[in-house]
């Protein structure tokens, strides 16, 4: 388990695979057919990672991939979380316009639906209702593809894990215009179901209320193994709704239609796992991890199954992507002041949850109050309930808030005070666990940091922009191929061992990502980046929807999939921070289409899974 300085220059090389010409013309914008559009199913593979899918372990998806356009060069968009990417996705827009810039953000206002908090988790359904309505009514403050759908008269359904599964559509409500199925329906902080679906699952023979995930749920702790099962019962009832209710429906309307299916597995399974408690090997590649891939792809096999049952495979378009890949937990540093102290939850010498915020508001000497516990404040020895926290003893008016998520951290400073932005710099870079600094431009530049425009976070957003982006040291276990056994620290509840994404590690930015259809050429491996905000775009443009976008971080339609496109032109480029005056210094791989960006990995040298020291080769080599 040593920190392993990556291979740069040939992982990429090795990341994508074969030649693609220096000279390639840019591609033609290839007009989907003319007529009646084709239907859609998005279906999304929670947590897969690229080289994770093969005939063994994801066969339906492998041979999507073989027989249709392989996306092989893919990127989830950073920071490299679920609701994160769900806006993406849903709106073809990057981060910094959609505002979702991570699963828990400070919202800046005490959200009823989280329990007052100010800085929620957003896979939730009535607190998603919440942001909606404080943000003007849609956070996002773009359409999504699932409102555009609807408006022009197709069905629409999201089915799956809570949280993403509204993000498609997150102001309709009332369950009349667009199915949403996930964990919290038949409950009152569900989407209702309408009167027609409840009937059509009764008639299936299936439940109105979700199941829960059962044994596939627990954690584990410190000292008790997670979970050594799959998500199968849960998603078995969401495949089913998909399959033998929404499915059908559709046919029976007899008009295009676009369908999202979110899985929980490979992700729920990878995080909870108990195949390695406290040990990095086997971390997220053992038994559970590989059975949660296998459920997954079964899911998908049943749905292409109904789709050819009912006579709707061939005028359907499938994609199939993941939101972000996944790395082995790692909850060691030799520097955080946390190490040196006991929490009841933590092995002795080991990173417990929270880490950030108790080493800002030590380093700062400043009171850490806990938004998710009544705003009390933390003392000696105790972290806060979430992770998250407020600095400097005013819940309605903190200095600094820091917002925990997993391989990445948040810290907003609501006032804009450039110097206390200084002072939280300044330690961080002190951090062993620190790798890569992204900073609001508005807060100036700072020695050994990146600005959050040098990835595409500073936009058009009307959530509250955070002040710093803190990534974290990820390295491997040398098992042969980095981004299959990556490990990050992570700030999280979960133990050394167990599962988690966030980081900029090529580990985690590289989803699998592949598709099939009427719509797109057949045996085609493209060799050209892809993003999930690209997603968004291109199945707007098959579906012929009318965007109007409001922000300019836009992602591409994917023209070199459809028949008549070719591969664009591919630049790449390493962009490098100055110094810090311990010499660390932020660098971002970056490849381009055009004006799009797509983020390769980011951080300090040596601390990051893919990220090159150098400059990088032309993507086209």
């Amino acid at each position: 388990m040593r920190p392993s300085r990556l291979l740069g220059t040939a992982f990429l090389q090795f990341a994508l695979a074969t030649p693609l010409a220096t000279s390639v013309a840019t591609a033609a914008l290839a007009q989907a057919p003319a007529g009646t559009p084709h239907n859609v199913v998005l279906f999304i593979a929670d947590g897969l990672r690229s080289r994770m899918v093969d005939d063994t372990t994801a066969p339906t998806m492998a041979a999507i991939a073989r027989d249709g356009v392989n996306l092989r060069n893919g990127h989830s968009l950073f920071p490299t979380f679920t609701t994160a990417n769900a806006s993406g996705m849903a709106t073809g827009h990057q981060l910094g316009d959609t505002g979702d810039f991570s699963n828990t953000i400070y919202a800046g206002f005490p959200v009823p639906g989280a329990g007052g908090t100010s800085t929620p988790f957003l896979e939730n359904d009535v607190v998603l209702g919440d942001v909606d309505e404080h943000f003007g009514g849609n956070y996002l403050d773009e359409a999504t593809i699932l409102k555009l759908a609807r408006d022009k008269g197709y069905s629409t359904a999201s089915v799956g894990k809570v949280g993403p599964v509204l993000i498609f559509d997150p102001t309709e409500r009332s369950g009349e215009k667009t199915i949403i199925v996930d964990d919290a329906t038949g409950t009152p902080k569900g989407i209702p179901l309408s009167g027609d679906l409840t009937q059509r699952l009764q008639a299936a023979s299936l439940p109105v209320a979700a199941p829960t995930r059962g044994a596939n749920g627990a954690a584990g702790n410190m000292s008790t193994p997670g979970t050594l099962v799959a998500n199968v019962e849960q998603q078995d009832y969401f495949a089913a709704v998909t399959a033998k209710v929404v499915l059908p429906l559709f046919k029976e309307r007899n008009k295009p239609f676009v369908v999202v299916f979110w899985s929980r597995d490979p992700d729920g399974s990878q995080h909870n796992q108990g195949d390695s408690l406290n040990t990095l090997v086997p971390g997220i590649n053992g038994p559970t991890s590989l059975a949660a891939i296998k459920n997954a792809d079964n899911d998908l096999a049943r749905i292409r199954q109904a789709l050819s049952d009912l006579g709707l495979l061939d005028t359907t378009d499938i994609i199939t992507t993941a939101d972000h890949g996944f790395s082995t937990i790692s909850k060691e540093s030799q520097s955080s002041s946390t190490v040196k102290q006991k929490f009841a939850d933590t092995q002795e010498g080991r990173l417990p949850l929270g880490f950030v915020a108790l080493d800002i508001a030590h380093a700062l000497n400043m009171p850490l109050m806990d938004p998710d516990d009544g705003y009390k404040t933390i003392a000696d020895g105790t972290h806060t309930k979430a992770g998250n926290g407020l600095i400097g003893g005013d819940k309605d008016k903190p200095k600094v808030v820091v917002a925990a998520n997993g391989g990445s951290d948040l810290v907003y400073i609501p006032d804009g005070d450039k110097a206390l932005a200084k002072q939280v710099i300044d330690y961080l870079l002190t951090q062993d666990y620190v790798s890569g600094l992204f900073v609001d431009s508005k807060l100036g530049k700072f020695p050994g940091t990146l600005t959050l425009d040098d990835i595409a976070l500073e936009g058009s957003a009307v959530t509250p922009h955070p002040a710093i982006a803190v990534n974290f040291r990820s390295f491997d276990t040398v098992c042969g191929e980095p981004v299959r056994c990556t490990v990050e620290v992570a700030d999280t509840v979960l133990q050394q061992g167990q599962g988690m994404h966030g980081s900029f590690s090529r580990g985690d930015t590289w989803n699998f990502m592949a598709m099939q259809g009427p719509d797109f050429k057949s045996k085609f491996v493209d060799p050209a980046p892809a993003s999930n905000a690209d997603l968004g775009r291109t199945i707007a443009r098959v579906m012929q929807l009318d965007v109007h976008d409001n922000g300019k971080l836009l992602g591409r339609v994917l023209s070199e999939a459809l028949p008549d496109g070719t591969v664009p032109q591919v630049a790449s480029r390493v962009v490098t921070s100055e110094p810090a005056a311990n010499g660390l210094v932020t660098v971002v791989d970056v490849q381009t289409v055009g004006a799009v960006r797509y983020f390769d990995a980011a951080g300090f040298p040596g601390r990051t899974v893919g990220l090159s020291a150098t400059a990088l080769p032309s993507a086209t080599q």
